[in-house]
C-alpha cells in the first residue's frame, strides 16, 4: 500500500495518475484485470484506463463503455460492490465478443467530497474460488477503499495542476498574440507605405519604383516568416500530451457547456495519427464548430471521428439553416472553407462540404494516416 501511494504521488499528469492507480490496485489485490473510468456529462466516460488487457484486445473490444449496469452503479451509489459472479447480477448487460471473460468482481466509486470523480473496478482475483464464492475478501474491500481515498487526492491534485498549466499556456498565448499583432502590424504598415510610394513613382521614376517594389517583397517575406513562426509556436499543447481524440473530446465538452446548441462527440476506432494530420484535423474541427455555433442557428451539432483504412475521417454535422456553397464562394464569403481546404490538402487529405439552404451542413475531412 505504501509503495502504491508513493507511486501515485509522483505523477502530476491526470493520465499518468489514472494508470498508476489502476496498476497499483491490480497488483495490491492480485487481480487479473483492473479498470478506472472517469465519467463525462453525457452518459459515457471522458477517460477509461485498463490494466491486464493487451493493446490488441483493447482495440478489438471497440468503443469505450457507456454508463450502464454495474458501471453506472459504481458512479451513482456510495458503497462498494463485491460480487461472486458479475455475469449473474441482474444489472449485467453483457459485453463485446472480444471482451475478456470475468467472474468475481470488486468495484467502488472514487469520491471528492460529494462528487464522484471516477469508479475503480477489479475482476478475477488470482486465487481458488470453490463453489463459485467471490475471490475478493472484506480485507480486499478495505484496502481498495483506502487506495480510493488517496486516489481521489492524487487525481484532484493532478487536475488542479493541469488547470494551472492550461492557464499558464493561455497567458503565454495571449502574450504571443500581442507580440505577433505588434510585429506584423508594423510590417504591414511599412509595406502599405512602401507600396504607395512605389505607385507614385512608377510613371516619373521607374528605377526608384522598382527599388520600392523590391522593398515591398522583402517586407512581405518578413511578415510571412513571423506568421509561420507564430503558428509553429502556437501548436495546441494538449495534442502533444493527450492526442487528437482526448483533445477534441475536451474541446467539445467545453463548447457544449458554453453554447445553447447540443454539441456531441463520437469516436470509433481512431488511435494515433501523424502529428501534422492531428493538428490539421483539430483546426478544421474548431473552424467547422465555430461556423456551426455562430452562424448556422443549429439546435444540434454532431462531431464524429472514425477510422478509415490507415487514416481517419472527421465529420462535423449541424441541423442549422445551411447555405449554398457556390453562392457563398461567388459572394466572397468563404466561412473559413478556403483555410480548411488548405489545411486538409497540406497533410495529403481532402475536404468536402455538403450544404443547402434549410438542410444543415456537413464538413467532412479525411486524412491518410501514417
Amino acid at each position: 500500500m505504501s509503495t502504491a501511494l508513493l507511486a501515485m504521488s509522483r505523477h502530476l499528469e491526470v493520465r499518468d495518475v489514472l494508470k498508476t492507480i489502476v496498476a497499483s490496485a491490480r497488483e495490491l489485490l492480485d487481480a487479473e484485470y483492473a479498470a478506472l473510468g472517469v465519467p463525462d456529462d453525457h452518459g459515457g466516460f471522458a477517460q477509461f484506463v485498463v490494466d491486464g488487457v493487451s493493446d490488441e484486445q483493447w482495440k478489438a473490444i471497440g468503443p469505450l463503455p457507456r454508463q450502464h449496469g454495474i458501471l453506472a452503479a459504481m458512479l451513482h451509489e456510495d458503497g462498494p460492490e463485491r460480487l461472486a459472479d458479475v455475469r449473474k447480477d441482474p444489472r449485467f448487460g453483457g459485453w463485446p465478443s472480444a471482451h475478456p471473460d470475468m467472474s468475481d468482481f470488486l468495484g467502488l466509486p472514487i469520491r471528492d467530497g460529494d462528487e464522484t470523480i471516477g469508479a475503480l473496478f477489479l475482476a478475477n482475483k488470482n486465487c481458488p474460488k470453490p463453489d463459485g464464492s467471490c475471490g475478493f475478501t472484506e480485507e480486499d474491500e478495505e484496502l481498495l477503499g483506502i487506495l480510493a481515498q488517496h486516489a481521489a487526492i492524487a487525481l484532484t491534485n493532478a487536475r488542479l495542476y493541469e488547470r494551472s498549466r492550461e492557464l499558464t499556456i493561455a497567458e503565454e498565448r495571449t502574450r504571443l498574440a500581442h507580440e505577433l499583432h505588434d510585429a506584423v502590424s508594423q510590417k504591414l504598415f511599412s509595406l502599405r507605405l512602401t507600396a504607395q510610394a512605389a505607385a507614385k513613382l512608377i510613371d516619373r521614376d521607374p528605377v526608384r519604383a522598382k527599388d520600392e517594389l523590391q522593398q515591398v517583397a522583402a517586407l512581405a517575406a518578413e511578415a510571412a516568416d513571423e506568421l509561420r513562426a507564430a503558428v509553429v509556436e502556437l501548436r495546441p499543447a494538449a495534442l502533444d500530451e493527450d492526442g487528437l481524440v482526448a483533445t477534441l473530446r475536451t474541446h467539445i465538452q467545453v463548447l457544449d457547456r458554453a453554447h445553447a446548441p447540443r454539441v456531441t462527440f463520437r469516436c470509433e476506432g481512431v488511435r494515433a495519427l501523424p502529428a501534422a494530420q492531428e493538428e490539421a484535423m483539430l483546426r478544421v474541427a474548431q473552424e467547422a464548430l465555430h461556423n456551426a455555433l455562430r452562424h448556422s442557428e443549429a439546435a444540434h451539432v454532431d462531431v464524429v471521428l472514425e477510422k478509415h483504412g490507415q487514416g481517419a475521417v472527421l465529420r462535423v454535422t449541424d441541423d442549422g439553416r445551411g447555405f449554398a456553397p457556390r453562392e457563398t464562394r461567388r459572394a466572397g464569403r468563404h466561412l473559413g472553407l478556403v483555410s480548411m481546404r488548405d489545411r486538409a490538402g497540406g497533410v495529403g487529405g481532402r475536404l468536402q462540404v455538403e450544404s443547402a439552404p434549410g438542410k444543415g451542413t456537413t464538413i467532412e475531412m479525411e486524412v491518410p494516416g501514417g
